[in-house]
């Protein structure tokens, strides 16, 4: 299948991280997502109820994140990918999340990961 909804540049303020100041503070995330299913049907139809509502993904995305902390990236991508899976009609979904301006030495602008997870 090749055809997929996108979502970008999602910034948020949540409590995840290893570190119980990230914790206790908030980090800022930005998360990418890619969702896979057949447009056929909307494409023909011209229906929102034919696809997947864009505001819809957001807001589980959001409830996910501002849900109970993880230490790890890799955590929360996962539990993204799961919740989008578990309530919309995906094939597949990619997660990128992306944790802004980590206090690490060097200073890098973005440390993240890439989950990718398909419909069992």
């Amino acid at each position: 299948m090749t055809d997929r909804i996108f979502v970008e540049g999602l910034e948020l303020v949540a409590r995840h991280g290893v570190f119980e100041h990230e914790r206790r503070e908030g980090c800022r995330f930005r998360i990418d997502l890619e969702l896979h299913l057949d447009l056929a049907r909307a494409g023909a139809s011209d229906r929102l109820r034919d696809t997947v509502d864009y505001a819809a993904v957001t807001r589980r995305v959001l409830a996910v994140a501002h849900g109970p902390s993880f230490h790890l990236l890799e955590r929360l991508a996962t539990a993204i990918g799961d919740a989008l899976l578990d309530e919309f009609p995906l094939t597949e979904v990619a997660v990128t999340l992306r944790k802004l301006a980590p206090a690490i030495d060097g200073a890098p602008s973005a440390v993240g990961v890439h989950v990718r997870r398909r419909r069992s």
